[in-house]
């Protein structure tokens, strides 16, 4: 059977605060309130100066390199981690591509896109949505997974995606998120070179620095799987600002802000979750008790009412349905300051007394 979830891949989170929504409280998308910061919008308005010029990636590239403790040739920048979806689908041979969900779903569509036949291997609400590797087939030659993975929130340890690599597989690990987590604990990054196969590590500016409207991001691996990949991309696919902007947020006083941003989320992640633990007894459910993300994704048995009626009371939260393996029972919302949480929480528990009896 067809669902909503296997059409609606490339249904995202701004949707949410389109149109009739834009001036609904944006609990839908996940990046980081009061950013780009203002050292980063003036650095990417000193970039316009140089729009003359082509742009030269050289720079950007080595501080993403130093920034991780690799070889310049292990960095491929990208129009966001989004275009780095795109290129693995196109350049990398796969006869069993499988993608784990619930996750980002534009791994799957770049794949269907690109004429792959994808496999899903679904995780259980019940084991909390964790990750057993063993689940994944043996066959499987491309594997993609997020981590920590949206929109469950879930961060997978390292050691277990470790076990996923093997010789002649691909392993591919989204960590958009990672910087969101202090110390960006589980990251692979510490593990490239060292894993039988290939291993691929997608990272993105886009949630911590809000720069979705620029569209950087970068691919960490081996300097044969970045050549190979470059070889797909256009000439100059990323823009001088978004080169500035790599370059600018892989410095050392940048990381030790992404840093204390991270630890504040977690501070704020513990407080939404205390207002939320007050109505359990209303039916509201989280997906895993050990949350690490930015974002929080929770359940109630009419969750597709309560999403309306937060709309009607002005907050946008982000439908679960178009996620493989999650239904309308579920939705995500972004963690924020704590001045916004309670008047969500308070908005969450006006909208569950309202719902009309379903008896």
């Amino acid at each position: 059977m067809t669902t909503f979830a296997d059409t609606g891949l490339r249904h995202h989170g701004d949707a949410e605060v389109r149109g009739a929504g834009a001036g609904l409280t944006d609990l839908a998308v996940n990046v980081r309130t009061g950013t780009p910061p203002a050292w980063l919008r003036q650095r990417l308005a000193a970039s316009l100066e140089t729009l003359a010029a082509y742009p030269d990636g050289a720079p950007a590239r080595h501080a993403v390199a130093v920034r991780h403790g690799l070889a310049d040739d292990q960095v491929l920048l990208t129009a966001g981690a989004a275009e780095a979806f795109v290129l693995l689908a196109r350049a990398l041979p796969a006869r069993c591509p499988v993608v784990v969900h619930p996750q980002f779903t534009e791994p799957e569509a770049a794949l269907r896109d690109a004429g792959h036949r994808v496999r899903r291997v679904l995780l259980r609400p019940q084991d909390a949505f964790r990750l057993d590797p063993a689940a994944v087939p043996d066959a499987a030659d491309l594997v993609v997974v997020g981590n920590p993975t949206n929109p469950t929130s879930v961060l997978h340890p390292a050691a277990g995606l470790a076990r996923l690599a093997r010789e002649g597989r691909t392993l591919v690990v989204d960590e958009a998120f990672v910087d969101a987590v202090p110390g960006e604990r589980e990251s692979l990054v510490p593990l490239l070179g060292t894993l039988p196969g290939r291993t691929v590590v997608l990272r993105s500016l886009t949630k911590t620095w809000g720069l979705a409207g620029l569209r950087v991001g970068y691919v960490l691996s081996d300097p044969e799987t970045v050549r190979t990949l470059a070889r797909h991309q256009p000439l100059w696919p990323v823009s001088a600002p978004a080169l500035t902007a790599a370059e600018a947020c892989s410095a050392p006083g940048a990381l030790a802000e992404a840093e204390e941003a991270a630890r504040r989320f977690a501070r704020d992640r513990d407080h939404l979750r205390a207002r939320l633990a007050g109505l359990r007894e209303a039916g509201i459910g989280e997906a895993t008790p050990c949350p690490q993300g930015p974002f929080l994704l929770v359940r109630h048995p009419r969750g597709a009412a309560v999403r309306e009626r937060l709309r009607e009371l002005g907050f946008a939260v982000r439908r679960g349905d178009t996620f493989p393996g999650l239904g309308t029972e579920w939705f995500r919302m972004a963690v924020r300051d704590p001045a916004t949480s309670d008047r969500f929480a308070a908005a969450l528990e006006s909208a569950l007394a309202s719902l009309p009896d379903a008896s």
